[in-house]
């Protein structure tokens, strides 16, 4: 199996240890995970409860409480409650000039619902613009420093996109600047909060993503690509007030972007420990 994957594919070719409650013998109550195993897992562990109460499929967007609650869990989580540390050698492999860094993930959990992911950048490595159709998106920099691009669809559920998705589609700027760990954790909504977006590593940087749901080519959720153009260089029908034109750009699909290929890699960080519904 290659170990190149598209953005979409992460969670197709990780292999992840998974751990379940088992049964004891002849009492039939769950056995607990050792001490040292709920000690290391437990921010991890928390962020899955939670998000198994918040994500309940396709269709649905978790309310503003909700939110809030996982936005609370990952603000406090550090590269360490995954099992990362800045002395890792990704971090200090050298850059070739002239040649973009390949990003390298993992997938650390994956159902129908939801999805955790690490997405690992060298100084450098981009992920294209891409879009998360009918996703809630939650990204939180564990590592490092990034530039972020984000934008919004004006018409995002515009029927005519499905007819002509080679036609440009007038967007709007929601972020353009370069975050610093530790910081907030972002929020995008399936048409809104900059669900198309872009990442440029400043530094070395490790990013975990919970997705719900996640991507899904055979459930029309696939990764669409996109290059941004500025306003005033297509003359569309449309018309922004001349002091608004800096935040509007159009957005043109694209073909699969050679960055968009990944380095898939085993998870080796604190475990899940899973429920059974």
């Amino acid at each position: 199996m290659s170990n190149e994957v598209r953005l979409s594919d992460v969670s197709k070719v990780i292999r992840k240890k998974k751990k379940s409650f088992r049964k004891s013998s002849g009492k039939g109550k769950p056995s607990l995970p050792s001490p040292s195993l709920t000690a290391a897992s437990f921010p991890l562990q928390r962020l899955y409860l939670s998000c198994l109460d918040v994500f309940q499929g396709v269709g649905t967007v978790p309310s503003s409480t909700d939110v809030q609650k996982v936005c609370r869990i990952l603000d406090g989580m550090k590269a360490e409650d995954v099992g990362l540390s800045r002395n890792l050698q990704f971090f200090k492999t050298p850059s070739t000039a002239g040649v973009t860094p390949k990003v390298a993930c993992t997938t650390i959990y994956q159902s129908e619902k939801f999805s955790l992911c690490i997405f690992f950048l060298p100084a450098n490595a981009v992920i294209p613009l891409h879009n998360h159709p009918g996703m809630t998106v939650f990204n939180k920099l564990l590592l490092g420093k990034v530039h972020i691009k984000a934008y919004d669809l004006v018409n995002a559920s515009n029927e005519t996109d499905s007819i002509s998705p080679s036609k440009p589609k007038l967007a709007c700027k929601k972020a353009d600047g370069v975050f610093t760990a530790p910081c907030d954790t972002s929020v995008l909504y399936p048409t809104s909060g900059g669900n198309i977006h872009a990442f440029k590593a400043i530094t070395p940087c490790a990013i975990l993503d919970v997705m719900g749901p996640p991507y899904s080519t055979k459930d029309g959720r696939d990764c669409s690509y996109y290059r941004d153009i500025p306003y005033d260089a297509l003359p569309y029908e449309h018309e922004v007030m001349s002091e608004e034109r800096g935040r509007y750009w159009w957005l043109e699909e694209i073909g699969v972007p050679k960055e968009s290929e990944m380095q898939g890699i085993q998870y080796m960080g604190p475990q899940i420990i899973e429920i059974s519904s």
